[in-house]
């Protein structure tokens, strides 16, 4: 990881000098002074401490950390009871499936694939979720086989109620816009996880339109 980490700063440090020598020659040609002279007295190269300052930040933001350490608790195979509304009047529709969680990348990132019915036909879906040491948040995305779009939100956990909250958007395919949504994320005990989505219907006014339960097979 290191070697590939000081592959990268080196490569963002070339990109930087070019793009500044792109800068600085149009300055000098349209002021018509010396070039010879001027360049050599430009230093373009990037101090020792500003390399260190860079490496250090990728090594950061590459390294797993506590939250994803609180991910990983939740690998394994799970049992999920789904249940969707359409409307804020429609009847719910309810399935169940299973769900198996892993983390890949050498822990930075939690795979989540669910397999089940829903409305008697086979429905599957996948989640990737990750912390981001740089924005300092939840990523997920969300895709399945009952569309060809994907859903991706972003989160902050509030430690007190144990709860990520997400919110993010996708393509509405009737009306062709975005719509957003939030998520509320628990897990009430290291058995047991739920989640709540929520979205806006006509006038702007919020409602629940999916609930999951997860249970840790035993």
């Amino acid at each position: 990881m290191k070697r590939i980490t000081n592959t990268l700063c080196a490569a963002l440090l070339c990109t930087a000098v070019a793009c500044n020598d792109g800068a600085k020659t149009e300055s000098i040609e349209s002021k018509g002074t010396d070039t010879t002279s001027t360049a050599s007295t430009v230093d373009e190269t990037p101090s020792m401490k500003d390399s260190a300052a860079m490496n250090k930040a990728w090594m950061d933001y590459a390294t797993p950390g506590p939250m994803h350490a609180m991910m990983a608790k939740s690998a394994g195979t799970w049992d999920v009871q789904l249940t969707m509304w359409m409307t804020p009047d429609s009847p719910p529709q309810s399935t169940t499936g299973t769900a198996v969680n892993k983390m890949i990348y050498d822990g930075k990132y939690q795979q989540s694939t669910f397999k089940g019915d829903f409305m008697g036909m086979p429905f599957e879906g996948t989640s990737t979720m990750g912390y981001d040491n740089a924005k300092k948040k939840f990523v997920s995305t969300w895709i399945d086989n009952m569309g060809t779009g994907m859903m991706m939100t972003e989160g902050t956990y509030d430690q007190a109620s144990n709860t990520i909250n997400f919110t993010g958007s996708q393509t509405d395919p009737i009306t062709g816009k975005e719509c957003t949504m939030r998520e509320e994320f628990k897990q009430p005990d290291e058995n047991t996880q739920t989640m709540v989505m929520y979205a806006k219907y006509k006038g702007g006014k919020e409602f629940k339109t999916m609930e999951m339960t997860w249970k840790r097979k035993k």
